[in-house]
């Protein structure tokens, strides 16, 4: 048998304002400002929760950061409705494409997510 887990997340970054006043000012993107903490040209996974905690959605990308901005601003994102309930992303990196469709899988049907309608065995 084929033991899977859900890796730990290697960046997590939540809504937030910006602190400092004296600081080069961030633009939000509904809310986040942290991108920058997300790994430009390295793949992975991504889950999207809201503020209780609750998987809203997983993907998985090439480029992370790319990709997961890109669901914050393109009209196709399956979650363009929903955006306003994301709260915090985490991102693990998995460089290997099997790996990354794998773990997506498993972490959808582990965790029930929300709004991913593809991949979805727990219904």
């Amino acid at each position: 048998m084929i033991k899977i887990e859900i890796p730990t997340p290697d960046v997590t970054i939540t809504e937030r304002k910006q602190s400092k006043h004296d600081e080069f000012e961030i633009p939000s993107i509904y809310g986040f400002i942290d991108f920058h903490q997300i790994p430009r040209d390295k793949g992975g996974i991504f889950m999207f929760f809201n503020i209780n905690d609750e998987l809203l959605f997983v993907g998985k990308a090439r480029k992370l950061r790319q990709r997961i901005k890109k669901h914050f601003e393109d009209n196709v994102s399956p979650i363009r409705n929903h955006r306003d309930e994301v709260y915090k992303i985490e991102v693990c990196v998995v460089e290997d494409p099997t790996e990354r469709e794998i773990y997506e899988t498993f972490i959808i049907n582990e965790l029930q997510s929300k709004y991913n309608v593809d991949k979805v065995f727990y219904k």
